[in-house]
């Protein structure tokens, strides 16, 4: 009786769970500031030995034919960072898990006009092995689509869509909102889900630091576990029972 009450209470029982996990940047330890967006090589290895030996990790794309798997956790990594190139893809090899990461245009287009390598390359991410990488939609510009018209951020994404394919980058139909936000109010909220429907996006993503269930409830309004710079592997294990650290 315990058990099952625990095991409630975690979720991990749960088949329709699944957990969204939500990264940026990531750096050895020794070359990171402590910034939230960051985590270190040596936090995300632990990491990757717990997920490993409890979890499966999926793509999106892959939901629908993975629906009734146990303990199924999605890694996502915002914004297309040349150190996840560095430094993601070999534990990523290392432990034979998948990642999405999410792309704007826009910062990638940048980095054709820089010496640093803030951002991969459309090149790069081309070449990123479809074993271990899904790749799908972030934007273009990067802006505040809550701050938005629909009809700018309908503009907006679909520029996202667009150099994505001009580049031949294969990507699924999944949209994580800069900096988590979308409209609120009621009327401009109906139309901008509208405007998502239009352009063939499948889920979107915020933040909202819970765990989700797939099939989706609010497909654009999936929220995502922010996992944090200083999150010790205790702090990270409570993050993936609850979504966050208090009930």
């Amino acid at each position: 009786m315990l058990t099952s009450v625990v095991k409630g209470l975690f979720g991990l029982s749960k088949r329709k769970a699944v957990r969204i996990l939500m990264y940026h940047q990531v750096l050895p330890k020794n070359l990171a500031p402590k910034n939230d967006l960051i985590v270190t090589t040596e936090n995300l290895e632990e990491q990757f030995i717990y997920i490993k030996n409890n979890f499966t990790t999926l793509f999106f794309k892959d939901l629908h034919k993975e629906s009734n798997a146990p303990n199924k956790i999605i890694l996502t990594f915002d914004d297309g960072y040349y150190n996840n190139l560095e430094y993601l893809i070999p534990l990523l090899e290392k432990y034979q898990l998948k990642a999405t990461i999410f792309i704007p245009t826009e910062y990638i287009q940048s980095r054709m006009h820089s010496t640093e390598k803030n951002f991969m390359s459309f090149d790069e991410i081309r070449n990123l092995n479809p074993e271990l990488i899904e790749i799908a939609l972030h934007s273009h510009s990067h802006r505040n689509y809550s701050e938005m018209s629909v009809e700018e951020a309908r503009e907006d994404l679909n520029k996202n869509i667009e150099i994505l394919r001009e580049n031949t980058i294969i990507f699924s139909n999944v949209l994580a909102y800069p900096y988590g936000k979308f409209p609120r109010e009621k009327n401009k909220k109906r139309a901008f889900f509208e405007m998502l429907e239009q352009s063939g996006i499948t889920a979107a993503l915020r933040i909202g630091n819970e765990i989700d269930s797939y099939p989706w409830k609010n497909k654009y309004e999936i929220k995502r576990i922010d996992i944090k710079y200083g999150d010790s592997i205790n702090k990270f294990k409570w993050k993936l029972r609850l979504g966050k650290l208090k009930l």
